[in-house]
């Protein structure tokens, strides 16, 4: 494993880091779940993605009894803050101090730790003042409780006002958490280029597409039994807008270059992203040990020009750079 900083701060991450969207505490049993955090770990993953909303706060209770009897000074522990989680009543949601300082320590307390190294704003509140939400955040790191801020799914404009702030206030205001893959680049334009002004990486999640970027979806072809594409309640409105059997001719065409490069689509997929200087890690997921095990040999890859150059010839017009597509609820 390698490992990067995280924003213009002393904090490094694995270049790979594990996340449970989807899987813990919903599509995974538990005791699946921990085999696949002691195979993240084994592998050098030090770095854990998780949020309150994800199975509704279970996917933050699996991850911290997973994670115990590590020792803590030796992981980097996120977790978000945004949507709606509990009984969902008027104050569960959003980036009201209200909902963030509770939300907070809910968090501590289920992922079993008196802090987390990165909080992060799960997406922009149009409904809240910003200045609210920062100084809250701002609030939890003289307490102790959050060492770093991050964002996920800012736009480059909502960047700059949070890092603003954050000058302001004195708080590390250091990441972005977006979807970034071969397919979907839309913060390449103006996210990436204001993210490096202000210090900020990009923490990626889907560098697989939902799993299109596998090869295991096929044009013309009926979807995999068990795969997120036939699972309503998994992911299945996430992964469709890939589903075009244009984009799959294309991902197929680019198994020759995978074989080239000796990697996997997958690996492919993501060593693709993690050669973007501004990525600092790519988040992968996984409901089986060996998918981590898999993923993880992504980690370090140098892609050379020629075949960065070959992957966009490949996919062409398929690819989605609409900067306007950057945006929250």
């Amino acid at each position: 494993m390698e490992f990067r900083r995280l924003g213009r701060s002393g904090l490094n991450v694995s270049e790979i880091s594990y996340g449970n969207w989807l899987t813990h505490g919903s599509q995974v049993e538990e005791d699946q779940a921990h085999a696949c955090i002691k195979a993240a770990l084994d592998a050098g993953i030090t770095t854990f993605d998780t949020a309150d909303v994800y199975a509704n706060t279970a996917a933050e209770s699996v991850l911290g009894r997973g994670l115990k009897g590590q020792r803590r000074e030796s992981l980097e522990i996120f977790t978000k803050v945004f949507w709606p989680t509990g009984p969902k009543g008027p104050n569960d949601k959003g980036l009201s101090r209200k909902h963030i300082m509770e939300s907070a320590n809910a968090s501590l307390q289920r992922l079993g730790t008196d802090y987390v190294d990165l909080y992060q704003a799960h997406r922009f509140d149009r409904t809240v003042p910003l200045e609210e939400t920062m100084l809250a955040f701002a609030d939890l790191v003289r307490q102790g409780k959050v060492l770093y801020v991050g964002v996920s799914e800012w736009t480059a404009e909502q960047i700059s006002r949070g890092a603003a702030l954050a000058r302001e206030l004195k708080i590390p205001f250091v990441s972005n958490q977006p979807q970034y893959n071969m397919l979907w680049r839309v913060i390449e334009d103006q996210v990436i280029p204001t993210s490096e002004r202000e210090g900020l990486s990009q923490i990626v999640w889907s560098p697989i597409a939902q799993g299109v970027l596998t090869g295991k979806y096929k044009p013309g072809q009926d979807y995999p039994a068990g795969s997120r594409a036939t699972d309503e309640k998994g992911g299945a409105n996430m992964v469709a807008r890939f589903l075009d059997d244009n984009i799959l001719k294309r991902v197929a065409e680019l198994e020759p270059l995978a074989k080239q490069a000796d990697l996997s689509l997958a690996q492919l997929a993501i060593a693709w992203v993690l050669q973007n200087p501004n990525v600092a890690s790519a988040i992968i997921g996984a409901s089986r040990p060996e998918q981590v095990h898999e993923n993880v040999k992504a980690a370090g890859k140098k892609l050379d020009a020629d075949l960065l150059k070959a992957i966009d010839d490949v996919l062409g017009d398929v690819v989605e750079r609409d900067a306007s597509l950057t945006k929250s609820p």
